[in-house]
């Protein structure tokens, strides 16, 4: 196949799809992902696509989601290691809602290991990971399914979480910045997603790196109303990533990174196992300081209080170092 068809086939595939990943594409055009790279890259300077880690994207800000057969296949790594982190905010005994998404089904996957857990969700994924752990109760919500993500949506969705109270919201989308705080591109999605944060004392927001500074069609939940982030380390060159994770946390968002030991971040690089550190807690009335997490926080970075001038470029250089 000339490079011309493989990037036509590459460009029909990701308008189809919304987000496809660097391994499907090559293993469609029968090629090498060193290859499909180079072809992505070329695609990216013509303004025909953008780039995200191991796959490619519609272009522009305002992305469509894409389908869980995709969102699979991209930044599984990255997933894994923020599952891994997020389930030890997670107690014994703790009511909690988890909404949909392939990061969020990772997290569903670790706590069935919880006893005494309650969790509310509107995913079959979640409901499907969870549903033969041991003292953990699973409670659905109403709806109409779609069938895109899996998850129930609509007005007996909404409906059926009124009156609920728990202490967390666990919450993904397909995109984070400082500014819109968590959205997603499907209109019945957000609007469940809102629900579900109205639920919640505290609201956790799963993302990896390559959702920061991505802002997509509705907004799910403001910035101010995020209590932590719980992402993977943006690589070195990624700057975007990075400049959007000290935003959040002069926001006043608390930010847990994954993998800053043992090689569970991205890229799987090995690094000195550290000590966790305990959250920082945050400047202004909106919200108190969140409490520790739980014995599963091993490979963590927290961001806190936000310093200025050199202290803050100190601190993005030393998050890119990680």
């Amino acid at each position: 196949m000339f490079a011309a068809e493989r990037r036509q086939l590459i460009l029909e595939m990701v308008r189809a799809n919304g987000a496809v990943s660097l391994r499907e594409l090559a293993r469609v055009v029968q090629t090498s992902e060193v290859t499909v790279r180079r072809d992505v890259r070329a695609l990216e300077a013509e303004g025909l696509l953008d780039r995200r880690h191991g796959g490619a994207v519609l272009p522009g800000g305002f992305t469509r989601e894409s389908g869980f057969p995709q969102k699979s296949h991209l930044a599984t790594a990255e997933k894994t290691a923020i599952a891994d982190l997020a389930a030890g905010f997670v107690e014994e005994g703790e009511a909690i809602v988890v909404g949909a998404g392939t990061t969020t089904q990772e997290l569903a996957r670790r706590l069935a290991r919880v006893p005494g857990l309650t969790v509310v969700t509107n995913s079959l994924l979640v409901a499907q990971a969870l549903a033969h752990a041991n003292r953990v109760e699973v409670v659905m919500t109403g709806g109409t399914l779609r069938g895109s993500n899996y998850a129930l949506v609509g007005s007996g969705a909404e409906q059926s979480l009124q009156g609920l109270r728990v202490s967390r919201a666990f919450l993904s989308g397909s995109g984070l910045t400082a500014e819109r705080g968590l959205s997603t591109s499907n209109m019945l999605s957000a609007s469940v997603d809102r629900a579900l944060v109205q639920a919640a004392a505290e609201v956790v927001v799963l993302a990896d790196h390559t959702k920061l500074g991505t802002d997509t069609m509705f907004q799910t939940v403001p910035t101010d109303v995020i209590t932590r982030l719980v992402t993977d380390e943006p690589p070195a060159h990624d700057d975007r990533a990075a400049t959007e994770l000290q935003a959040l946390a002069d926001q006043g968002v608390q930010i847990a990174v994954a993998g800053a030991s043992g090689g569970s971040g991205a890229g799987g690089d090995s690094v000195p196992p550290r000590q966790p550190r305990r959250d920082v807690a945050l400047p202004g009335p909106r919200r108190g300081q969140v409490p520790g997490a739980g014995p599963g926080l091993r490979a963590a970075t927290v961001l806190g209080e936000s310093p200025q001038g050199a202290e803050r470029a100190a601190r993005v250089a030393d998050l890119r170092r990680r």
